[in-house]
């Protein structure tokens, strides 16, 4: 079975592939809450020198912000995506349980009310 990846996980992913940023460095500047389409203006440390380079920006802000090195659990982005789809199937398979017992358990009038 394929996992189906959500759409704002892929484009994490392809900003990791195009900046080559490790899974640490994507975790975290998504707890910064950084946009992934606007890294390229962030990565520019060619062209403008004084700017450090991206990995190295993201973990300074990173460590200013929370005053550790790395998150405390790092996962990657396609692991986070498991996680969502299982959590997602668990809670339907509890909402599919729920109506059959709530169904099972109320007796059903004689056919439906018009309120009428």
């Amino acid at each position: 079975m394929s996992l189906k990846i959500p759409a704002d996980l892929q484009i994490w992913i392809e900003a990791r592939k195009r900046f080559k940023l490790s899974h640490v460095q994507v975790q975290m500047a998504r707890e910064l809450g950084m946009n992934p389409k606007k890294l390229g203006a962030l990565a520019n440390h060619d062209q403008e020198p004084w700017k450090a380079p991206l990995p190295q920006f993201i973990e300074e802000l990173y460590f200013g912000r929370f005053s550790r090195a790395v998150p405390e659990r790092v996962i990657s982005l396609e692991e986070r995506a498991r996680e969502l789809a299982e959590k997602k199937r668990q809670r339907r398979e509890a909402r599919a349980k729920e109506r059959e017992t709530k169904g099972a358990g109320e007796p059903v009038a004689g056919g439906e009310a018009d309120g009428l």
